[in-house]
């Protein structure tokens, strides 16, 4: 047996965007996996010990290595496991695949999320400064059936976890649109494209059960 052969575990939490991407990576690449849910907020044992500094989920475990923190799991699992690769091979196309993710999981999902929770200035200046940030995403969308190009890559499923099947199921409880279709035409031409690969569809959390959650999370916060 080879190293990248060995058995495969990843500790989540079905709501959890930065676990789901992970998943959508095995996935994408046809990795056996075992899967253990996190009840969070309570953590387990198990994650206590494999991931004292963060105590978060996700956590992958192959062979011996344990691998905290989405970003650099899903960089492990590409450079693992060869096929259908996730990050470009071209050194500035990876680094800008890099530079997007870190965007999307640090500007995007303030505005997206706590912004619009707190609405310190108000839902609408929110919603708007919301829709600058997207801005950028629909530029850089557009023209590609994927960030990745003709195939899903790194920034897809780091977007893809976080903004359709994450955060609009928060602003569909709110009963708001931060992208509409007719000003963001690129991205969700791009969410109607995610929802058509299996390895994506498989990581959708319920719909009902997704937005009831997020509701909940955002109550949470409104109150910290």
């Amino acid at each position: 047996m080879t190293e990248n052969e060995g058995k495969v575990k990843l500790l989540g939490c079905w709501a959890s965007p930065f676990s789901r991407r992970v998943e959508m990576a095995l996935k994408r690449k046809g990795i056996p996996y075992e899967y253990l849910e996190e009840a969070l907020p309570n953590k387990s044992p198990l994650l206590l010990e494999l991931n004292p500094i963060h105590k978060k989920v996700p956590v992958l475990v192959h062979n011996d290595k344990i691998l905290p923190e989405s970003h650099l799991i899903l960089e492990y699992i590409d450079q693992t496991w060869s096929n259908n690769p996730i990050l470009p091979q071209d050194p500035y196309e990876k680094a800008m695949a890099r530079f997007w993710a870190k965007f999307i999981d640090e500007q995007i999902l303030t505005v997206g999320f706590r912004s619009l929770v707190k609405a310190e200035k108000g839902r609408e200046v929110a919603i708007e400064e919301a829709r600058e940030k997207f801005a950028f995403l629909e530029k850089e969308v557009t023209g590609k059936d994927f960030f990745g190009g003709k195939t899903i890559g790194f920034v897809d499923m780091v977007a893809g976890s976080i903004i359709p099947f994450c955060l609009a199921r928060l602003w569909e409880g709110m009963r708001i649109d931060v992208i509409p279709e007719d000003e963001f035409p690129e991205l969700n031409r791009w969410i109607k494209n995610l929802k058509d690969i299996e390895s994506v569809r498989e990581c959708i959390p319920h719909r009902e059960k997704q937005i009831e959650h997020m509701m909940k999370v955002s109550e949470r916060y409104k109150l910290a």
